[in-house]
């Protein structure tokens, strides 16, 4: 069974960090593209970040320069590093694995606000 569990989601002011994890069990994350999804409410949800087996990265115009996806493997883990947070980057955090068959968490809110 697939399992994907989020964390690192909180409350932060504007121009902070936060660390997104996802663990990841009964799947090896190695072999495929992994990437972290946003959705704001009243919004669509969207790619913020996604990186391919081989370690290329794609990021959304708006993460590019704040925002570093990374994964390590021995741990099947997916993280998000986000800088310089802004309160536009509020929004439900998810993570995602696999292109044609796809796996998802259950999501992390990250709050960006004085």
């Amino acid at each position: 069974q697939v399992q994907l569990v989020e964390s690192g989601g909180g409350l932060v002011q504007p121009g902070g960090s936060l660390r997104l994890s996802c663990v990841t069990s009964g799947i090896t994350i190695s072999f495929l593209t992994v990437g972290w999804y946003r959705q704001a409410p009243g919004k669509q949800r969207e790619l913020v970040a996604s990186i391919t087996p081989v370690g290329s990265t794609n990021y959304a115009d708006s993460a590019k320069g704040r925002f570093t996806i990374s994964t390590d493997n021995a741990k099947n883990t997916v993280y998000l590093q986000m800088n310089s947070l802004i309160p536009e980057d509020t929004a439900v955090y998810y993570c995602k694995v696999g292109l044609v068959k796809q796996y998802w968490g259950q999501g992390t809110q990250v709050t960006v606000s004085s």
